[in-house]
Protein backbone atom coordinates (compact mmCIF):
# COMPACT_ATOMS: atom_id res chain seq x y z
CA UNK A 1 0.00 0.00 0.00
CA UNK A 2 0.77 3.90 -0.44
CA UNK A 3 1.82 6.34 2.54
CA UNK A 4 -0.93 5.45 5.29
CA UNK A 5 -3.45 8.48 6.27
CA UNK A 6 -5.45 7.09 9.01
CA UNK A 7 -7.05 3.88 10.43
CA UNK A 8 -10.55 3.20 10.79
CA UNK A 9 -12.07 0.66 13.38
CA UNK A 10 -16.04 0.15 12.82
CA UNK A 11 -17.72 -1.32 16.25
CA UNK A 12 -20.58 -3.12 16.24
CA UNK A 13 -21.87 -3.22 19.85
CA UNK A 14 -24.26 -5.11 21.71
CA UNK A 15 -25.39 -5.61 25.81
CA UNK A 16 -22.67 -8.19 26.64
CA UNK A 17 -20.03 -7.59 24.15
CA UNK A 18 -18.70 -5.68 20.86
CA UNK A 19 -16.83 -6.56 17.68
CA UNK A 20 -14.73 -4.55 15.80
CA UNK A 21 -12.94 -4.62 12.66
CA UNK A 22 -9.54 -2.24 12.12
CA UNK A 23 -9.00 -0.81 8.09
CA UNK A 24 -5.45 1.34 7.21
CA UNK A 25 -6.47 3.25 4.26
CA UNK A 26 -3.81 4.85 2.09
CA UNK A 27 -3.84 8.08 -0.12
CA UNK A 28 -5.74 6.43 -2.98
CA UNK A 29 -8.74 5.43 -0.42
CA UNK A 30 -7.62 1.72 -0.46
CA UNK A 31 -8.34 -0.34 2.00
CA UNK A 32 -6.51 -3.72 4.00
CA UNK A 33 -7.92 -5.23 6.96
CA UNK A 34 -5.50 -4.88 9.60
CA UNK A 35 -7.14 -7.01 12.13
CA UNK A 36 -10.45 -8.13 13.78
CA UNK A 37 -11.68 -9.54 17.17
CA UNK A 38 -14.36 -9.16 20.27
CA UNK A 39 -14.37 -7.66 23.54
CA UNK A 40 -16.48 -7.70 26.50
CA UNK A 41 -18.47 -4.39 27.17
CA UNK A 42 -17.10 -4.07 30.24
CA UNK A 43 -14.47 -1.77 31.49
CA UNK A 44 -11.73 -4.57 31.45
CA UNK A 45 -13.11 -4.83 27.66
CA UNK A 46 -12.42 -1.74 26.67
CA UNK A 47 -8.95 -1.40 28.38
CA UNK A 48 -8.11 -4.83 26.30
CA UNK A 49 -9.39 -3.21 23.07
CA UNK A 50 -7.60 0.13 23.47
CA UNK A 51 -3.94 -2.26 23.83
CA UNK A 52 -5.58 -4.03 20.74
CA UNK A 53 -5.96 -1.11 18.81
CA UNK A 54 -2.44 0.63 19.76
CA UNK A 55 -0.53 -2.64 18.74
CA UNK A 56 -2.14 -2.66 15.47
CA UNK A 57 -1.20 1.11 14.52
CA UNK A 58 1.56 3.78 14.01
CA UNK A 59 1.20 6.85 16.57
CA UNK A 60 2.16 8.90 14.09
CA UNK A 61 -1.24 7.83 12.36
CA UNK A 62 -5.01 9.34 12.49
CA UNK A 63 -7.47 6.40 14.26
CA UNK A 64 -10.77 7.43 13.55
CA UNK A 65 -13.93 5.12 15.31
CA UNK A 66 -17.40 4.76 14.49
CA UNK A 67 -20.08 3.01 15.92
CA UNK A 68 -24.13 2.19 15.93
CA UNK A 69 -26.38 4.11 18.29
CA UNK A 70 -27.43 1.06 19.94
CA UNK A 71 -29.75 2.18 22.56
CA UNK A 72 -27.78 3.02 25.66
CA UNK A 73 -24.80 0.07 25.29
CA UNK A 74 -22.57 1.86 23.34
CA UNK A 75 -22.36 5.12 25.71
CA UNK A 76 -19.99 3.90 28.18
CA UNK A 77 -17.58 2.65 25.67
CA UNK A 78 -17.90 6.18 23.56
CA UNK A 79 -17.75 8.03 26.96
CA UNK A 80 -14.68 6.09 28.00
CA UNK A 81 -12.86 6.34 24.60
CA UNK A 82 -13.59 9.94 24.16
CA UNK A 83 -11.60 10.64 27.99
CA UNK A 84 -9.12 8.36 26.61
CA UNK A 85 -8.51 11.30 23.68
CA UNK A 86 -9.65 8.92 20.53
CA UNK A 87 -11.81 10.11 17.64
CA UNK A 88 -15.31 8.52 17.93
CA UNK A 89 -18.15 8.94 15.77
CA UNK A 90 -22.15 7.73 16.53
CA UNK A 91 -24.20 6.89 13.03
CA UNK A 92 -27.81 5.97 13.52
CA UNK A 93 -28.77 2.36 12.61
CA UNK A 94 -30.95 3.35 9.94
CA UNK A 95 -28.02 5.08 8.04
CA UNK A 96 -25.33 2.35 8.33
CA UNK A 97 -28.02 0.13 7.43
CA UNK A 98 -28.82 1.73 4.28
CA UNK A 99 -25.00 1.91 3.57
CA UNK A 100 -24.24 -1.89 4.14
CA UNK A 101 -27.04 -2.48 1.48
CA UNK A 102 -25.62 -0.14 -0.82
CA UNK A 103 -22.66 -1.81 -0.96
CA UNK A 104 -24.39 -5.08 -1.83
CA UNK A 105 -23.84 -7.03 1.43
CA UNK A 106 -25.70 -10.65 1.50
CA UNK A 107 -25.00 -12.08 5.01
CA UNK A 108 -25.45 -10.22 8.47
CA UNK A 109 -23.81 -10.86 11.09
CA UNK A 110 -21.80 -8.63 13.98
CA UNK A 111 -18.52 -9.22 12.26
CA UNK A 112 -19.84 -7.81 8.51
CA UNK A 113 -21.40 -5.15 10.59
CA UNK A 114 -18.19 -4.28 12.18
CA UNK A 115 -16.54 -4.31 8.64
CA UNK A 116 -19.36 -2.46 7.09
CA UNK A 117 -18.83 0.86 9.90
CA UNK A 118 -15.24 0.68 9.37
CA UNK A 119 -15.80 0.91 5.22
CA UNK A 120 -18.41 3.61 5.84
CA UNK A 121 -15.88 5.67 7.87
CA UNK A 122 -13.38 5.58 5.00
CA UNK A 123 -15.05 8.07 2.43
CA UNK A 124 -18.05 10.06 5.08
CA UNK A 125 -16.96 12.59 7.23
CA UNK A 126 -19.03 12.69 10.81
CA UNK A 127 -19.54 15.21 13.63
CA UNK A 128 -16.62 14.42 16.47
CA UNK A 129 -19.03 12.76 19.06
CA UNK A 130 -19.64 14.54 22.23
CA UNK A 131 -21.10 13.10 25.23
CA UNK A 132 -23.71 14.42 26.98
CA UNK A 133 -22.99 16.59 30.25
CA UNK A 134 -23.98 14.78 33.54
CA UNK A 135 -26.10 17.86 34.65
CA UNK A 136 -28.38 17.19 31.29
CA UNK A 137 -27.93 13.32 31.15
CA UNK A 138 -29.53 13.59 34.50
CA UNK A 139 -32.03 15.99 33.74
CA UNK A 140 -33.10 13.82 30.74
CA UNK A 141 -33.47 10.57 32.81
CA UNK A 142 -36.15 12.22 35.38
CA UNK A 143 -37.94 14.00 32.18
CA UNK A 144 -38.16 10.47 30.22
CA UNK A 145 -39.27 8.49 33.08
CA UNK A 146 -41.85 10.97 33.78
CA UNK A 147 -43.32 10.68 29.92
CA UNK A 148 -43.20 6.80 30.86
CA UNK A 149 -44.98 6.75 33.73
CA UNK A 150 -47.63 9.61 32.50
CA UNK A 151 -48.08 7.11 29.78
CA UNK A 152 -48.73 4.16 31.66
CA UNK A 153 -50.95 6.14 33.99
CA UNK A 154 -52.68 7.14 30.84
CA UNK A 155 -52.79 3.23 30.22
CA UNK A 156 -54.99 2.32 33.37
CA UNK A 157 -57.45 5.35 33.28
CA UNK A 158 -58.05 4.26 29.83
CA UNK A 159 -58.81 0.27 31.32
CA UNK A 160 -61.02 1.63 33.82
CA UNK A 161 -63.04 4.08 31.75
CA UNK A 162 -63.81 0.71 29.54
CA UNK A 163 -64.40 -1.35 32.45
CA UNK A 164 -67.18 1.71 33.76
CA UNK A 165 -69.12 1.35 30.30
CA UNK A 166 -68.97 -2.42 30.14
CA UNK A 167 -71.90 -4.61 30.09
CA UNK A 168 -70.46 -6.49 33.22
CA UNK A 169 -67.83 -4.67 35.58
CA UNK A 170 -65.59 -6.02 38.47
CA UNK A 171 -65.66 -3.96 41.66
CA UNK A 172 -61.88 -5.75 41.97
CA UNK A 173 -60.58 -4.91 39.13
CA UNK A 174 -62.24 -1.41 38.95
CA UNK A 175 -60.24 -1.19 42.71
CA UNK A 176 -57.28 -2.79 41.50
CA UNK A 177 -57.04 -0.01 38.75
CA UNK A 178 -57.93 3.11 41.06
CA UNK A 179 -55.17 2.03 43.46
CA UNK A 180 -52.92 1.64 40.46
CA UNK A 181 -54.12 5.19 39.40
CA UNK A 182 -53.18 6.78 42.72
CA UNK A 183 -49.72 5.35 42.94
CA UNK A 184 -48.90 6.44 38.99
CA UNK A 185 -50.26 10.17 39.79
CA UNK A 186 -48.08 10.60 43.26
CA UNK A 187 -45.23 9.21 41.07
CA UNK A 188 -45.76 11.83 38.27
CA UNK A 189 -46.19 14.73 40.92
CA UNK A 190 -42.98 13.74 42.58
CA UNK A 191 -41.11 13.30 39.96
CA UNK A 192 -42.35 17.07 38.29
CA UNK A 193 -41.47 18.39 41.98
CA UNK A 194 -37.64 16.76 41.02
CA UNK A 195 -37.54 18.25 37.94
CA UNK A 196 -38.09 21.40 39.23
CA UNK A 197 -35.60 20.57 42.07
CA UNK A 198 -33.15 19.75 39.47
CA UNK A 199 -33.52 23.26 37.12
CA UNK A 200 -32.99 25.05 40.26
CA UNK A 201 -29.91 23.84 41.03
CA UNK A 202 -27.95 25.26 38.68
CA UNK A 203 -28.88 29.08 38.79
CA UNK A 204 -27.36 30.07 34.98
CA UNK A 205 -30.29 26.69 33.46
CA UNK A 206 -33.06 28.09 36.45
CA UNK A 207 -32.70 31.86 35.07
CA UNK A 208 -32.80 30.91 31.53
CA UNK A 209 -35.51 28.19 32.21
CA UNK A 210 -37.45 31.36 33.40
CA UNK A 211 -37.01 33.74 30.84
CA UNK A 212 -38.59 30.95 28.00
CA UNK A 213 -41.97 30.35 30.47
CA UNK A 214 -42.58 34.00 29.89
CA UNK A 215 -44.05 32.56 27.25
CA UNK A 216 -47.54 32.16 28.02
CA UNK A 217 -48.53 28.24 28.04
CA UNK A 218 -44.82 27.21 28.33
CA UNK A 219 -44.09 25.33 31.94
CA UNK A 220 -41.23 24.32 33.41
CA UNK A 221 -41.45 20.33 32.48
CA UNK A 222 -41.86 20.93 28.68
CA UNK A 223 -38.64 23.40 28.54
CA UNK A 224 -36.64 20.77 30.69
CA UNK A 225 -37.58 18.00 28.31
CA UNK A 226 -35.97 20.41 25.06
CA UNK A 227 -32.71 21.09 27.65
CA UNK A 228 -32.20 17.52 27.96
CA UNK A 229 -33.08 16.21 24.64
CA UNK A 230 -30.77 18.51 23.15
CA UNK A 231 -27.76 19.12 25.53
CA UNK A 232 -28.82 22.40 26.22
CA UNK A 233 -28.64 23.17 22.53
CA UNK A 234 -24.97 22.46 22.60
CA UNK A 235 -25.53 19.73 19.53
CA UNK A 236 -26.23 22.65 16.98
CA UNK A 237 -24.79 25.79 15.82
CA UNK A 238 -27.88 26.99 13.48
CA UNK A 239 -31.54 26.67 13.44
CA UNK A 240 -31.79 24.37 10.11
CA UNK A 241 -29.32 21.57 12.49
CA UNK A 242 -31.98 21.86 15.29
CA UNK A 243 -35.34 21.72 12.85
CA UNK A 244 -33.50 18.65 11.32
CA UNK A 245 -32.86 17.00 14.53
CA UNK A 246 -36.96 17.76 15.66
CA UNK A 247 -37.89 16.29 12.48
CA UNK A 248 -39.98 19.35 11.33
CA UNK A 249 -38.03 19.79 7.98
CA UNK A 250 -39.92 19.48 5.24
CA UNK A 251 -39.81 17.02 2.55
CA UNK A 252 -40.94 17.80 -1.02
CA UNK A 253 -42.04 14.20 -2.54
CA UNK A 254 -42.03 14.42 -6.67
CA UNK A 255 -41.08 12.44 -9.32
CA UNK A 256 -41.87 13.42 -13.11
CA UNK A 257 -45.58 14.03 -13.30
CA UNK A 258 -46.38 12.88 -9.94
CA UNK A 259 -46.35 14.90 -6.87
CA UNK A 260 -46.97 13.63 -3.71
CA UNK A 261 -47.86 14.79 -0.08
CA UNK A 262 -45.79 17.78 1.47
CA UNK A 263 -44.88 16.94 5.01
CA UNK A 264 -42.54 17.31 7.74
CA UNK A 265 -40.00 14.14 7.99
CA UNK A 266 -40.68 13.36 11.61
CA UNK A 267 -37.59 11.65 11.59
CA UNK A 268 -35.90 13.19 14.28
CA UNK A 269 -36.26 13.11 17.86
CA UNK A 270 -40.10 12.18 18.86
CA UNK A 271 -39.72 12.99 22.18
CA UNK A 272 -39.29 17.07 21.11
CA UNK A 273 -42.29 16.65 19.24
CA UNK A 274 -44.41 14.97 21.86
CA UNK A 275 -43.81 17.55 24.28
CA UNK A 276 -44.39 20.50 22.25
CA UNK A 277 -47.73 19.41 21.12
CA UNK A 278 -49.92 21.29 24.30
CA UNK A 279 -47.03 23.83 24.48
CA UNK A 280 -48.52 24.97 20.85
CA UNK A 281 -51.84 24.35 21.68
CA UNK A 282 -51.43 26.64 24.93
CA UNK A 283 -49.89 29.55 23.40
CA UNK A 284 -52.46 29.90 20.37
CA UNK A 285 -55.84 29.58 23.14
CA UNK A 286 -54.12 31.71 25.70
CA UNK A 287 -53.68 34.35 22.51
CA UNK A 288 -50.05 34.51 22.88
CA UNK A 289 -49.95 37.13 19.76
CA UNK A 290 -47.02 36.24 17.55
CA UNK A 291 -48.06 32.80 17.19
CA UNK A 292 -51.43 33.01 17.32
CA UNK A 293 -51.36 34.81 14.24
CA UNK A 294 -48.89 32.52 12.66
CA UNK A 295 -51.34 29.92 13.68
CA UNK A 296 -54.43 32.18 11.81
CA UNK A 297 -52.58 32.20 8.51
CA UNK A 298 -51.18 28.59 7.85
CA UNK A 299 -54.83 27.55 8.56
CA UNK A 300 -56.42 30.13 6.75
CA UNK A 301 -54.21 29.17 3.98
CA UNK A 302 -54.70 25.08 4.29
CA UNK A 303 -57.76 25.09 6.14
CA UNK A 304 -56.10 22.03 8.35
CA UNK A 305 -55.58 23.10 12.08
CA UNK A 306 -52.72 20.76 12.86
CA UNK A 307 -50.76 22.37 10.08
CA UNK A 308 -50.95 25.31 12.11
CA UNK A 309 -50.25 23.80 15.14
CA UNK A 310 -47.40 21.98 13.61
CA UNK A 311 -46.12 25.55 12.19
CA UNK A 312 -46.59 26.96 15.88
CA UNK A 313 -44.60 23.66 17.62
CA UNK A 314 -41.76 24.62 14.99
CA UNK A 315 -41.64 28.47 16.00
CA UNK A 316 -41.74 28.03 19.91
CA UNK A 317 -38.66 25.49 19.70
CA UNK A 318 -36.44 28.00 17.01
CA UNK A 319 -37.80 30.57 19.33
CA UNK A 320 -36.72 28.44 22.43
CA UNK A 321 -33.33 28.22 20.83
CA UNK A 322 -32.75 31.87 20.62
CA UNK A 323 -33.60 32.88 24.16
CA UNK A 324 -31.86 30.14 25.24
CA UNK A 325 -28.22 31.51 23.02
CA UNK A 326 -28.70 34.92 23.92
CA UNK A 327 -29.87 34.27 27.30
CA UNK A 328 -32.96 36.96 26.56
CA UNK A 329 -35.88 37.26 28.19
CA UNK A 330 -39.29 36.59 25.83
CA UNK A 331 -41.39 39.46 25.07
CA UNK A 332 -43.24 39.17 21.87
CA UNK A 333 -42.58 42.47 20.56
CA UNK A 334 -38.85 40.98 18.81
CA UNK A 335 -40.43 37.72 18.89
CA UNK A 336 -43.31 38.55 16.62
CA UNK A 337 -40.93 40.33 14.23
CA UNK A 338 -39.22 37.31 14.19
CA UNK A 339 -42.27 35.42 13.31
CA UNK A 340 -43.64 38.16 11.13
CA UNK A 341 -44.72 38.43 7.59
CA UNK A 342 -44.24 35.03 5.74
CA UNK A 343 -41.61 33.58 7.74
CA UNK A 344 -44.07 30.44 7.88
CA UNK A 345 -44.44 29.84 4.52
CA UNK A 346 -40.46 29.82 4.07
CA UNK A 347 -40.21 27.39 6.84
CA UNK A 348 -42.76 24.78 5.90
CA UNK A 349 -42.31 24.97 2.12
CA UNK A 350 -38.78 26.14 1.35
CA UNK A 351 -39.54 25.55 -2.61
CA UNK A 352 -42.59 26.98 -3.17
CA UNK A 353 -41.58 29.93 -1.47
CA UNK A 354 -38.19 30.29 -3.67
CA UNK A 355 -40.61 29.54 -7.12
CA UNK A 356 -43.44 31.99 -5.59
CA UNK A 357 -41.13 34.94 -5.83
CA UNK A 358 -40.72 34.38 -9.97
CA UNK A 359 -43.81 35.37 -12.05
CA UNK A 360 -44.66 32.86 -14.61
CA UNK A 361 -44.87 34.99 -18.14
CA UNK A 362 -46.97 33.16 -20.62
CA UNK A 363 -45.23 32.69 -24.03
CA UNK A 364 -46.91 31.91 -27.36
CA UNK A 365 -46.87 27.86 -26.74
CA UNK A 366 -49.03 29.07 -23.19
CA UNK A 367 -46.67 26.14 -22.02
CA UNK A 368 -43.61 26.51 -19.27
CA UNK A 369 -40.65 25.25 -19.71
CA UNK A 370 -41.47 22.08 -17.62
CA UNK A 371 -44.70 21.74 -20.42
CA UNK A 372 -47.27 22.47 -17.90
CA UNK A 373 -49.81 25.29 -19.05
CA UNK A 374 -48.52 28.44 -17.68
CA UNK A 375 -52.29 29.06 -15.65
CA UNK A 376 -52.15 25.55 -14.38
CA UNK A 377 -48.57 24.49 -13.28
CA UNK A 378 -48.59 26.11 -9.76
CA UNK A 379 -52.13 24.20 -9.15
CA UNK A 380 -50.34 20.92 -10.12
CA UNK A 381 -47.09 21.03 -8.57
CA UNK A 382 -48.71 22.73 -5.22
CA UNK A 383 -52.19 21.56 -4.58
CA UNK A 384 -51.59 22.00 -1.04
CA UNK A 385 -51.28 25.70 -0.83
CA UNK A 386 -54.60 26.45 -3.65
CA UNK A 387 -56.93 26.83 -0.43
Amino acid sequence: MDHLIKYTIGVDISKDKFDVCMLSIDVKLRSKIKGTRKFGNTLSGFKEFLLWLTKHSKTDTAVEILMEATGVYHERLAIWLTEQGQQVFVVLPNKSSKYMQALGLKTKNDGVDARGLAMMCIGHRFEQWKPIGRYNYELRLLTRHYQSTQEIKTVFQNQLHALSHSGYTSKEVGKQLKKSIDLFDKQVKSLKKEVVRHIDSNKEVKRKVEHICLIKGVDVLSVATIIAETNGFELFTNQSQLVSYAGYDVVENQSGKRVGRTKISKKGNGRIRRILHMPALNVVRFDETPFKRLYQRVYDRSKIKMKGYVAVQKKLLIVMYTLWKNDLPYSGEHEEKMISGNDEQKDLFPFFSERESKKIVPQLSSTTQDELQYNESLKVLFPLLQN
